[in-house]
């Protein structure tokens, strides 16, 4: 018997509707082909996919021969980045240079973050949502250590022999004389 707890149920109606809301948007065409991921906890797989013709025009995976050796685990960020790269190179070897990202049902980070990130440092031009007409992922840089910032000056007793800068602290300025302070009083007519 297999039975499904409620949770599990409602993760993959979430995941259902995530997918629809993905795949309503994105179609493949000759001049701008889908390309499709697919991440399990092991390994992560990508397409290029003509939905035209219905055609796989370029895939790349971390169970590749070419890729065995140099991915150590295939379920991380890393074998993510690899895998983006190549397909980015296979892609530009049969002259593909702008596709429609697919994402399926996975959020836009981690795993599939670096993806993108790989692919479009590769050389492969995203739109990620034809609607809004979206910019292509970033590529992260290398982060330079920042400047350092020049300290500020300590506030507290002023040096000896100089006169305080400011105001006095611990007093507080005399009250202005005149009025006594409360509610205004109403005008009289």
């Amino acid at each position: 018997m297999n039975f499904e707890r409620a949770s599990e149920r409602r993760k993959w109606a979430r995941r259902e509707r995530r997918s629809l809301h993905v795949t309503k948007t994105v179609f493949g065409t000759k001049e701008r082909p889908r390309l499709s991921v697919y991440r399990s906890h092991k390994h992560f797989h990508s397409q290029i996919i003509d939905d035209v013709e219905g055609r796989t025009l370029a895939a790349a995976s971390t169970v590749m021969k070419d890729l065995k050796g140099q991915i150590k685990n295939g379920g991380d960020k890393k074998a993510a980045a690899v895998v983006g790269a190549k397909l980015a190179e296979m892609a530009k070897a049969k002259g593909i240079t702008k596709v429609v990202f697919d994402r399926n049902y996975y959020r836009f980070h981690g795993r599939v973050r670096a993806f993108a990130e790989a692919a479009a440092k590769g050389g492969l031009e995203f739109l990620t949502n034809p609607k809004k007409k979206d910019k292509p992922p970033k590529v992260r840089k290398a982060k330079d250590k920042p400047a350092e910032k020049p300290k500020k000056e300590k506030k507290g007793p002023p040096p000896e022999g100089g006169a305080p800068q400011g105001k006095p602290q611990g007093q507080k300025p005399p009250k202005p004389e005149g009025k006594p302070e409360g509610k205004p009083e109403a005008k009289k007519e």
